[in-house]
C-alpha cells in the first residue's frame, strides 16, 4: 500500500460458530418461523462479551407480503431476537410492514406517521427498549394517489426520532426482469437527513439511492454521518449484479459502518427481492452476515466508532477531498 499503509482492521464478529450454517447471524431457515438453532444462536449472542468501546447492531431480513398483521408477527419476533442479543439497534428493510400483491396496494394501505400501524412499532420499540430503525415505511402524501416512501427511526421509548423521505425513485426496466415505475405512486423526498443515536451518528437512505454516491457523500462530509442505514428490497437480478459491491464502495468511499437490511426471496408471484443482509465496516470488511439469502433473521456484529477514527485518520481523505468547482474545463 502507498505511504506506507498497512492498516487492515480485523472485524468484530459477534457470535462464536454454532453450527456450520449459523456462524455469521441468527436465522431461521423459513420465512417467518423459529428453530432451535435461531434461540441457540441468540443465547450464544448475549452470552458473548462485546469489546470495550464497542456497541451491538442487528439488521433484520424478511420476506413481507400483503398481511400487515403477519409482517407486523414477523417483525415483533426479530426485535425480540435482537433485544435479547443486547442489539442496541435493529435495522429492518425497505416495506417491512407491507408489500401488496397488486399494483395500487401500498396506496389503500397507507397511513400517516401517527396511525395505527406505526403507533404498533413505536409500541414494540418501547416494550423492548430498543432502537428500530423502519425502511420504507408507506406514508400517506400529500395527494390521494401517492404515498412516500419513508425511513422511520424510533428510539427505545418509542418516540419518532427522524423520517427519511426517499429520493431517487425506482423508475427502471429491470434487465431480463420486469418494469418498475415508482414514482407513478411514490412523492420524492427532498432532504437529506440524519441524526444521533446510541450507536453512531446515523446517515438514511433506502435502496435505490444506493446508486447514487453523491448522497452518501453529502451524509459524510456535510452531515457527519457514522454509520450508514440502507433498507432495501433489491429486485433478484440487480442485486445478483450489484448489492455487496455497491455496499462496500459506500463504506469504503465514506469510511463509514454501513447496515444493510434486506427483503428475501418470493413475495407473490410477481415480486422476488435479493436477500443479503449485510453489515460493513468502514474498511469495507463484511463483519455481519445472514448466510441463508432467502431466510428470515438478523445478521448481529459489535461496531467501534474508535475504528471510525483510525481508519479516518490513517487514509484522511478528509484532508485531501477538493471541492467540486476546484477543477476548470481547459481553454480551447
Amino acid at each position: 500500500m502507498p505511504l506506507g499503509l498497512s492498516f487492515h482492521p480485523a472485524p468484530t464478529l459477534l457470535l462464536r460458530p454454532i453450527t456450520s450454517s449459523t456462524h455469521l447471524a441468527i436465522s431461521s431457515p423459513q420465512p417467518r418461523s423459529w428453530s432451535s438453532i435461531s434461540r441457540a444462536a441468540a443465547a450464544a449472542a448475549a452470552d458473548s462479551t462485546m469489546a470495550a468501546g464497542s456497541v451491538r447492531v442487528a439488521a433484520a431480513q424478511m420476506t413481507s407480503i400483503n398481511d400487515l398483521a403477519a409482517n407486523f408477527a414477523t417483525c415483533s419476533r426479530l426485535v425480540h431476537e435482537a433485544a435479547s442479543a443486547g442489539a442496541k439497534l435493529l435495522c429492518f428493510p425497505e416495506s417491512f410492514s407491507f408489500i401488496g400483491a397488486n399494483d395500487g396496494d401500498s396506496v389503500k394501505i397507507a397511513e400517516p406517521l401517527d396511525g395505527p400501524i406505526m403507533q404498533q412499532y413505536q409500541s414494540l420499540a418501547r416494550e423492548s427498549k430498543i432502537w428500530v430503525s423502519l425502511g420504507g415505511f408507506q406514508e400517506k402524501g400529500s395527494q390521494e394517489a401517492h404515498i412516500c416512501n419513508t425511513h422511520v427511526v424510533i428510539d427505545d421509548a418509542g418516540n419518532i426520532r427522524s423520517t427519511y423521505r426517499k429520493i431517487h425513485l425506482f423508475d427502471v426496466d429491470v434487465p431480463g426482469g420486469r418494469s418498475y415505475k415508482e414514482s407513478s405512486f411514490t412523492e420524492p423526498g427532498k432532504d437529506i437527513v440524519a441524526l444521533d443515536s446510541p450507536v453512531g451518528r446515523l446517515g438514511l437512505t433506502v435502496c435505490y439511492d444506493l446508486r447514487f454516491p453523491e448522497l452518501y457523500q453529502q451524509l459524510r462530509f456535510q452531515h457527519e454521518a457514522q454509520v450508514l442505514l440502507v433498507p432495501a428490497a433489491f429486485t433478484k437480478i440487480t442485486g445478483q449484479a450489484h448489492w455487496e459491491i455497491l455496499l462496500r464502495a459506500r463504506a469504503i468511499e465514506t469510511q463509514c459502518y454501513v447496515i444493510a437490511a434486506a427483503q428475501a426471496g418470493k413475495h407473490n408471484d410477481k415480486r422476488e427481492s435479493y436477500g443479503d443482509t449485510l453489515i460493513i465496516d468502514p474498511w469495507g470488511t463484511v463483519v455481519g452476515r445472514l448466510p441463508d439469502r432467502v431466510s428470515t433473521g438478523i445478521a448481529v456484529a459489535d461496531i467501534d466508532l474508535s475504528l471510525v477514527d483510525s481508519v479516518r485518520t490513517k487514509m484522511p481523505i478528509a484532508k485531501h477531498r477538493m471541492p467540486f468547482d476546484f477543477w476548470r474545463p481547459a481553454s480551447l
